[in-house]
């Protein structure tokens, strides 16, 4: 892996397939992502192969099959700032399509698959929503995929909403260790929203030695990649900002490493 690889990625283009992370061009091992913006009456479609999806609709309808099998439309937000995400869970083999009803932006999050799992929608409310921190580290959190709800093989899929001039996944946490109980190992990305959209927010990602040290000025659409490091963001006074998280590793559990210079926030 590259010593400062670039780890800010921009949309290709403002219809169609806009992003496609994946872990041959992210230089890593798990993680891919992938995001399309479909107007009403577009579709959309693909193959999992060897890995396991899940399709979160970041805004919008669309109309479902997976495998051959209607599932209905699905969606009910039309902005990631307006409430709980629909998603879809499909496991490795399976095939997915989807006719936007809505204009619709949907994220594609993969991982390795495994195990004998069915496909099945994720309706809002599944996982309630969770606020963390204070003052002005307070989020609000979507557990789309958590760990503790057995349903996939790797994947783990989030969102979080921060508030304008907050920060999160602050105070600084890691989690590129293979090292449980202690520490897991997970690549990540962060997809990012802004509202209003001309806003920006700040993300650094680095680590104890400072062999990787990135400073990214995030805008409306873009990809951060997490190889390794702490990550934290900050937004801006005036912006929200959306992020939707897909972590993957070794093993499906979540367990992070503060950095010790900043965990006297946390008392």
């Amino acid at each position: 892996m590259a010593t400062n690889p670039n780890l800010r990625v921009r949309p290709k283009g403002i219809t169609g397939q806009v992003h496609n992370v994946t872990p041959a061009n992210a230089g890593w091992t798990y993680v891919g992502f992938a995001l399309h913006k479909l107007g009403a009456g577009d579709t959309a479609g693909g193959d999992a192969g060897e890995q396991e999806l899940c399709l979160v609709l970041v805004g919008g309808k669309g109309k479902f099959t997976v495998d051959g099998v209607d599932f209905g439309e699905l969606g009910e937000r039309m902005s990631p700032f307006e409430g709980a995400p629909w998603a879809v869970y499909l496991p490795r083999g399976s095939s997915w399509t989807v006719e936007a009803t809505t204009p619709l932006e949907l994220a594609v999050c993969a991982a390795p698959g495994g195990g004998d799992y069915k496909a099945h929608v994720i309706k809002p409310g599944r996982h309630p929503q969770v606020t963390r921190g204070k003052g002005a580290n307070v989020r609000h959190v979507y557990n789309i995929m958590p760990e503790d709800d057995g349903a996939a093989h790797s994947l783990l899929v989030v969102e979080v909403i921060t508030p304008q001039g907050n920060t999160s996944s602050y105070p600084p946490h890691k989690h590129d260790q293979d090292n449980l109980p202690h520490e897991s190992m997970l690549e990540e990305t962060y997809f990012h929203r802004l509202n209003p959209p001309q806003g920006f927010a700040m993300q650094r990602v680095y680590t104890d030695d400072r062999s990787l040290d990135e400073a990214l000025v995030i805008e409306d659409g873009d990809v951060t990649l997490v190889p390794r490091g702490y990550h934290p963001v900050a937004t801006t006074a005036g912006y929200d900002l959306y992020y939707l998280n897909v972590m993957a590793g070794p093993k499906r559990v979540w367990k992070f490493h503060n950095a010790a210079e900043h965990e006297w926030l946390l008392k």
